[in-house]
């Protein structure tokens, strides 16, 4: 599983639109129906983008799911790449405490997390209940 979220991130990153921090990101979303949505950053003028991660998540939900189980994303080289303040709050939205979160170079992933490593003591949809 995990190699075909691999090849679809970096699939996803070589059609980055980055021309200003010439820094190309692909992510793969897993979801709880074994369905995989890809995503790369896009970046524009004013220096506002979309992240890989959201990109990927937003195509899982206008395809209608609303679960992450696992995600990958992947940058070039050996450096590790892991998700913005921003894009692991959006994966808190739609995953958990326990969702994986891989973390790839140009060959293979480096290191995977629980989405509360990175975002510990989070604010999620059950805080609001």
């Amino acid at each position: 599983m995990i190699e075909k979220m691999f090849e679809l991130a970096v699939n996803a990153r070589k059609n980055s639109y980055s021309p200003y921090s010439n820094f190309a990101v692909g992510a793969c979303v897993l979801t709880e129906k074994g369905n995989m949505y890809a995503g790369c950053n896009v970046e524009n003028a004013i220096l506002h983008g979309i992240c890989a991660e959201q990109n990927a998540i937003t195509t899982m939900v206008a395809n209608g799911e609303r679960k992450i189980k696992e995600i990958l994303v992947v940058g070039d080289g050996n450096t590790l790449v892991t998700p913005c303040g921003l894009c692991r709050q959006v994966i808190r939205e739609f995953g958990d405490n326990d969702t994986l979160i891989h973390v790839a170079g140009s060959d293979g992933v480096k290191k995977t997390f629980k989405l509360s490593e990175l975002l510990p003591q989070s604010f999620g949809p059950e805080t609001l209940k």
